[in-house]
């Protein structure tokens, strides 16, 4: 039963979880009939009552009946006890954590992960995020981004490919139609307030298991993010030596921008 696995999960042993939700759909009963029901054997269901009842997950409401603590307040409980726990492993953990004088760069692997982590990124931003993204990538992520900008945070977009024009600062890159296949896939660019950096490549036909790198090593996001601000440099260059076109006031307004935002 997924609901016991769950309750596993939140520090009930495997009878515990079986017990107490046999007593949820049945109650009172006593120690034979919850044995039958939950498939614990007569010579446990009392040892397993016992426990249950020493941390307030039950309680014997005549002699040998037994009934469960409602559902409702075990969830208030278990919240109260897990954020307490939380807190105190907090201060713990502050403790114990030698100074860092790097960070190290670490490997997330998955599609829905990686854009799991980018939002939490993205909605965590105060000050800046600086943004390279195909189609399939903004169609995750343009909302949060969107939400950011109205709460003040500048966003920075170079988009690859056919994507609304959202933001303020924002350009489309030249060459996104070759760079699939230039690089074997689609490129992942995120670095917020200059502290976090999401960065790697949708590998072409392998998006899941793409390796995708996280960090919070400054070196790292100090050459990314100037990668970022030089890929605006690229789409102005190609414009006015490769089409021979004047840049737009628009677009002049766009280089001021980045050639100063060090």
């Amino acid at each position: 039963m997924e609901t016991t696995s769950k309750l596993k999960d939140l520090g009930f042993s495997q009878y515990e979880a079986a017990c107490y939700m046999a007593l949820v759909g049945n109650h009172p009963i006593n120690g034979s009939q919850l044995s039958k029901i939950s498939g614990i054997a007569r010579s446990r269901i009392y040892d397993v009552l016992r426990s249950l009842i020493s941390k307030g997950y039950v309680i014997e409401v005549n002699t040998g009946q037994y009934a469960p603590l409602p559902s409702d307040e075990l969830i208030r409980r278990l919240q109260r006890n897990f954020d307490k726990n939380i807190r105190a492993f907090e201060k713990e953990i502050t403790k114990a954590s030698q100074r860092q004088d790097f960070e190290y760069v670490w490997t997330l692997t998955g599609y829905d992960t990686v854009m799991e982590k980018a939002k939490e990124m993205i909605e965590a931003a105060q000050e800046e995020i600086y943004v390279r993204l195909f189609p399939e990538a903004d169609r995750h992520l343009s909302d949060a981004l969107v939400t950011a900008e109205k709460r003040g945070v500048k966003i920075r977009y170079i988009a690859m490919g056919e994507i609304p024009e959202r933001f303020d600062i924002q350009v489309t890159h030249p060459e996104h139609e070759n760079l699939i296949k230039t690089i074997g896939g689609r490129s992942f660019d995120i670095i917020t307030d200059k502290r976090e950096a999401l960065v790697g490549i949708f590998e072409a036909g392998n998006e899941d298991q793409a390796p995708i790198n996280w960090t919070r090593n400054q070196w790292f996001i100090i050459a990314n993010r100037d990668s970022l601000r030089h890929d605006f440099y690229h789409c102005f260059l190609e414009k006015t030596l490769d089409q021979n076109q004047d840049l737009t006031d628009k677009e002049k307004e766009i280089y001021d921008i980045i050639k100063t935002d060090n």
